[in-house]
């Protein structure tokens, strides 16, 4: 068997060709070729991607922390630990991938499954995904129904449904990835092993509907309800009437909202086009343009993890005050502001001051 970049055994089957009986010595030499060409780039792409996403994250944690919001919004801190996992594995995952180490042995077998295979990098992905759903019903519990969720939305439950997320993600990949994938002559075939083609479509079907339809069904169920209540309080409010305190507990309520809806929709939009080219595979392989699509849609995909940083950074009036303080044009400005202020106190003084 000839040598093959790790990136070409990460390509669905449909596009490599590289079915069972493939597994075992043949290869498709122009659909490889072009696979190394485009993979060269899109690599590199997503390790930039990666490097950005990690640190945004990891921003965003520190800020969550710093403003004391940590333990308020434990599930949006679990979104940005899910969000800042992905995008260290994509730093790693695919720096091994341009490595291309050699794959030998029981530790060779264990990269292959656990990190060339994606696996971490999609149980980021996939917990993710679950996390946002339950923020959203987590939010439309307490703002449609806040009697009911003062009773049952007890600390414990929140805490269940963020390991809930975690353990969901990992079973989920762990049953697609060891099943289908092997390494066979220090190549990694991830997702070839299928029982049938018919199975590999069911799972892709099943993978779709569960983690985009479902999910975007829940977005705008809940965000739509939510609305029609906010804005329902904001004319009572307005028309009796509300002290300082119902309003800003009231502004801060909306200005999460508005946040989680923007990092629910950009998701809705960044994984749109992967699902469908992922389903045109499937259905119809020898479409032209499918190859550089697949590279396309994953990226924008990857992309969605390291862009949400900058949503709460600009949307979340917490986070974005604790990164203004850490603004270091903003703090030498402080103390010519402070020396203003001291010396106009002192004149006013000692114009008042008896001769």
């Amino acid at each position: 068997m000839t040598e093959e970049s790790p990136a070409t055994s990460h390509l669905p089957v449909a596009m490599t060709t590289t079915e069972v009986d493939e597994m075992h010595g043949t290869e498709n030499t122009t659909t490889s070729s072009v696979s190394r060409s485009s993979g060269f780039y899109f690599q590199y792409a997503v390790i930039a991607i990666g490097i950005v996403g990690t640190a945004a994250n990891a921003l965003i944690l520190y800020a969550l922390v710093a403003s004391k919001q940590h333990k308020k919004h434990v599930l949006i801190v679990n979104q940005n630990v899910f969000d800042l996992f992905s995008s260290i594995f994509l730093v790693i995952t695919y720096a091994m991938e341009i490595c291309n180490i050699p794959l030998i042995g029981l530790l060779g077998y264990w990269v292959c499954m656990i990190i060339l295979s994606d696996f971490l990098i999609w149980c980021g992905i996939i917990g993710s995904v679950i996390n946002l759903a339950i923020i959203t019903i987590e939010r439309y519990l307490k703002v449609v129904h806040p009697f009911w969720s003062k009773k049952k939305l007890h600390r414990w439950v929140i805490y269940s449904a963020m390991a809930f997320a975690w353990i969901a993600a990992i079973t989920k990949n762990a049953g697609v990835v060891f099943p289908t994938s092997a390494l066979i002559d220090g190549v990694c075939y991830v997702a070839v092993n299928w029982e049938s083609k018919t199975a590999k479509l069911i799972h892709l079907f099943w993978h779709v509907v569960s983690f985009y339809v479902i999910i975007l069904l829940i977005f705008i169920f809940c965000y739509w309800r939510i609305l029609i209540v906010i804005r329902r309080q904001a004319k009572v409010m307005a028309a009796h009437g509300s002290s300082t305190t119902q309003a800003k507990k009231h502004k801060i309520q909306s200005n999460v909202i508005k946040t989680m809806i923007l990092v629910s929709a950009f998701y809705a939009i960044s994984w749109l086009p992967n699902s469908i080219i992922m389903m045109l595979i499937n259905l119809n392989s020898t479409l032209p343009f499918l190859l550089y699509g697949y590279f396309v849609s994953l990226f924008v995909g990857f992309l969605y993890t390291c862009t949400n940083p900058f949503i709460y950074a600009t949307k979340f009036d917490t986070v974005k005050q604790v990164l203004l303080r850490m603004n270091p044009f903003k703090k030498t400005s402080e103390p010519s502001t402070g020396t203003t202020i001291n010396v106009a106190t002192a004149t006013t003084r000692a114009a008042h001051a008896p001769n």
